[in-house]
């Protein structure tokens, strides 16, 4: 798990590692509808939660379905709640949790405003705007861009993540900075390349991007590579630096 303390906000990653899942979901496999034994995922929650210094309680999460809606969080989230939309944000203390196998996670916080906010940008959502929409979520809440400190989590890179040549120019027309070719000649997106441009565009400064490809690192779980596996998490909070 990589965890950090930026701005006084906690970022963190997990890879697939320290969990209970067994093949093809192992180790530590936290979505709960790719088909893994609905208590090993509980377990494995547990497990990074504590990792983490967070009450399981605490923790976010949502449905994501690849689209740009945003949930406004005021309280705990009951068991099997989770809504239906693919950024969540709050001013409570609370964990807000994205996730992946390949697509973005962006996590975000406003220290100041005491505001989080956490989005799963694939390649539709990035079309949609769920990137801006997310931060106009932040901004209604009191948090402001320039202050904003963002972290874009392990994710496919743009050498990688090949697509139809009218599908890059769909969602390049919309998102410029996402045109990429793969390392291997063919047409590309560059999700990651894409949220950092809509971070920037948007006033954030504060911004540090992972350099791990989901499909290059064994490490870290990939629906492109292996189709029936698990999914990573991404997590971010407001607390003590410590």
């Amino acid at each position: 798990m990589d965890h950090s303390v930026r701005n006084g906000a906690h970022f963190a990653f997990t890879d697939r590692w320290g969990g209970v899942s067994t093949s093809p979901y192992g180790e530590l496999n936290l979505g709960g509808a790719v088909g893994d034994d609905p208590r090993a995922v509980r377990e494995n929650r547990r497990i990074a939660a504590d990792a983490m210094g967070l009450d399981p309680a605490d923790v976010v999460w949502m449905n994501q379905v690849h689209g740009a809606d945003v949930a406004v969080v005021t309280r705990r989230q009951p068991e099997g709640s989770a809504p239906v939309v693919d950024a969540v944000v709050t001013d409570r203390p609370l964990a807000l949790a994205v996730l992946t196998a390949d697509c973005t996670p962006v996590l975000l916080a406003d220290r100041v405003a005491g505001v989080v906010g956490a989005a799963h940008a694939g390649r539709p959502g990035l079309a949609a705007g769920v990137v801006p929409a997310v931060l106009r979520a932040m901004e209604d809440l009191g948090a402001r861009p320039e202050r904003i400190t963002a972290a874009i989590g392990p994710a496919v890179c743009g050498r990688c993540y090949e697509v139809p040549p009218a599908l890059r120019e769909e969602v390049a027309a919309v998102v410029p900075a996402a045109y990429a070719q793969t390392s291997w000649g063919t047409p590309a997106l560059d999700v990651p390349g894409g949220v950092e441009a809509q971070l920037a565009a948007a006033g954030v400064t504060e911004l540090v991007r992972s350099s791990v490809c989901t499909i290059e690192s064994a490490d870290h779980f990939s629906y492109r590579r292996e189709q029936r596996t698990g999914r990573l998490a991404s997590y971010v909070w407001l607390g003590s630096e410590s």
